[in-house]
């Protein structure tokens, strides 16, 4: 609840889902740095008490991937409350050998893949350290401990030339460690949902998980949250952006694409400020014609369920223009249930859900001269966008998004599935 991207949206909305029939618990974390690391404390949710939370606070070792303190912890509130079921949704800035206790006491676990984080140290497939310099953050082809050590890891190198060598040396292994451990996590865990077909083809083809410890299931949402959507009237046509502030969700590459807009359209930044990441958007946008700036507004953070209220009723396109292969942004699926067109990348598990000139439009990825070029097109022909969100979801004959009662129905079928066979083979 601290958190407010997707991974973290969906799992507040699942968890609500689940308490109506099912008793409980979220194990996550905080970052305090007021409060020692592992110290652990109990909330409700406030959205619904009816949910428990147990929050671990870890600021000052987040980059760490195994806690034998959180796993300790994990353990004894295993044995306490005596469930039947751990569903994990991520494990960064947590512990990955938690899941040994689980699996220790016969516990079934199920893992969403809402990244690629268990196959990629960092998560997303982009580079830290570009290969030249005008190529900022670019895609990564696969994980090879090499690569990780001289591109990513090279932050925490020395700077010395003489040693670069051994720090190369040093960080590769340390990569090889942490995948040789990943692997075994992996293999204790029951069953693994991707919410995209990217995301599944890429952990079996690539990464090797079991074709039959995978599954494809989209996220499931709350209709009665994004319902009643009515555009306010007399307003400038608008795009708008809703995320965080960060390179990989390419923020930056709309920026430069609306500063080449014609018209006199809006562009609304939505998303938590996030420090210097935020600061350093600003520094961007001081660089453009005073006239774009003018024309560019910086909304804050929403509340998710107040998302049609606030943003969609104020807004006649989505543009989601990451700039790493997103696995199934929950932006989109809420934008499309809005009937609100979306523009986004044709790649990753953003194509997935949008077909080009049916319900929004395409841009070749990473390139803000094609999302210009597609911007463009709506500002000259607002009624085309209209056309384009009247479409909605092409999973559905109705244009809807998998509603959360269906979704919960798929998941307990599967949670139901792997408690038998755990059982069966205990």
């Amino acid at each position: 609840m601290r958190y407010n991207a997707g991974s973290e949206v969906y799992t507040q909305a699942l968890a609500q889902a689940l308490a109506h029939h099912h008793e409980v618990h979220v194990f996550s974390r905080q970052q305090n740095k007021f409060v020692p690391d592992y110290a652990l404390q109990k909330e409700v949710d406030p959205t619904d008490p009816r949910i428990a939370l147990h929050i671990m606070n870890l600021p000052q070792s987040l980059d760490q991937y195994r806690h034998r303190s959180v796993d300790e912890q994990f353990g004894l509130l295993l044995d306490q409350l005596q469930p039947d079921l751990v569903h994990i949704g991520h494990l960064n800035h947590l512990s990955t050998s938690l899941v040994f206790e689980a699996h220790r006491r016969g516990i079934s676990l199920v893992f969403t893949l809402h990244d690629y984080w268990l196959m990629c140290p960092r998560g997303q497939f982009l580079q830290v350290r570009p290969q030249n310099g005008s190529d900022l953050w670019p895609l990564c082809a696969g994980q090879d401990d090499r690569t990780c050590a001289e591109r990513c890891y090279a932050r925490f190198f020395s700077g010395a030339l003489e040693e670069e060598a051994s720090d190369i040396a040093y960080w590769m292994h340390w990569v090889q460690r942490r995948m040789a451990h990943i692997r075994e996590v992996c293999a204790v865990i029951d069953l693994f949902i991707a919410p995209s077909h990217t995301v599944l083809q890429r952990f079996r083809d690539e990464f090797g998980l079991p074709a039959n410890k995978l599954v494809y299931l989209d996220y499931g949402f709350h209709h009665e949250r994004l319902q009643g959507r009515l555009r306010t009237p007399g307003e400038p046509f608008t795009f708008a952006y809703i995320g965080t502030h960060i390179p990989a969700k390419g923020v930056h590459h709309l920026l430069e694409a609306f500063s080449r807009l014609s018209g006199q359209p809006l562009l609304h930044i939505w998303g938590r400020p996030l420090g210097v990441e935020t600061d350093s958007l600003h520094v961007l946008l001081k660089a453009m014609p005073v006239e774009v700036q003018a024309r560019i507004r910086w909304m804050g953070e929403y509340r998710n369920t107040e998302i049609v209220q606030h943003v969609f009723n104020h807004c006649d396109v989505i543009v989601v223009p990451s700039i790493w292969l997103e696995n199934s942004p929950l932006v989109i699926h809420e934008a499309l249930q809005a009937r609100v067109p979306v523009i986004t990348a044709n790649a990753g598990g953003m194509a997935e859900y949008i077909q080009h000139e049916m319900n929004g439009l395409l841009f070749a990825h990473r390139n803000p001269a094609a999302l210009a070029e597609q911007m463009q097109r709506l500002v000259l022909d607002p009624a085309f966008a209209q056309r384009l969100g009247e479409r909605g979801y092409l999973g559905t004959d109705d244009g809807n998004i998998p509603a959360m009662t269906a979704h919960l129905q798929n998941l307990e079928r599967l949670y139901e599935q792997v408690y038998a066979r755990r059982k069966e083979g205990a």
